[in-house]
């Protein structure tokens, strides 16, 4: 089975539609959470439900926001009746899908983090998120996959980031036009420095600085 693992595309229907290009006809979409808040919520869930069976979900934290009645940008063209089914974790062909552990859809977890507590990671492979910086890591017996940020990317490059799996895994960016993209951004979009970390990536170094001060 060929999964794409689809994770944070945080309303960038623009990264989605270049990434699902990019992974062709593979058997399932997995979307690993955060799929909202951005810009084009509204567009986001119509290429989404466009794939059909083939779209499967776990919920992110801004998932749970929507349900919480915080995000009101994503609610004015997503009703929160949308998400309320998606679990926190989804086992697919061995491997255990979360958004960010399979305890919590928020825990911060990297492997440049000391405090990092991986005890929650207890299946042979878990695809995670949330952290939108990527990584493979043997961590005891499980092999712990953090896909990266369709949508709203931390790393060294621009683009688009992603995980295929099936038979192995292999980490992926796909290059679309960032400029055109943000220049499309609607002009009341609430952006929270969205723009300026696709335009100029902060970087995984810069990136777990920041969490590291969050902690």
């Amino acid at each position: 089975m060929r999964v794409a693992a689809l994770y944070d595309v945080h309303g960038n229907v623009r990264a989605l539609d270049a990434v699902l290009a990019a992974a062709g006809d593979v058997d399932v979409y997995l979307f690993g959470g955060d799929v909202f808040w951005g810009p084009w919520p509204g567009e986001t869930l119509e290429l989404v439900r466009s794939l059909g069976d083939r779209a499967l979900f776990v919920r992110g934290n801004w998932e749970r926001y929507l349900l919480e009645g915080k995000d009101e940008w994503t609610a004015q063209s997503v009703s929160a009746d949308v998400v309320r089914e998606w679990p926190l974790t989804l086992a697919l062909d061995g491997v255990v899908y979360c958004h960010a552990t399979p305890a919590r859809d928020d825990e911060i977890v990297l492997p440049q983090l000391e405090s990092s507590d991986w005890s929650a990671f207890t299946a042979a492979v878990t695809v995670c998120g949330h952290t939108h910086v990527q990584f493979d890591r043997l961590v005891g017996d499980t092999r712990l996959v953090n896909a990266g940020s369709v949508g709203w990317p931390w790393e060294d490059e621009r683009g688009a980031y992603w995980a295929l799996l099936g038979p192995d895994v292999e980490l992926r960016r796909t290059d679309y036009d960032v400029d055109a993209a943000v220049a499309a951004f609607p002009v009341d979009f609430p952006d929270h420095g969205f723009a300026g970390d696709l335009l100029m990536p902060p970087g995984a170094e810069e990136t777990t600085l920041h969490f590291e001060a969050l902690r």
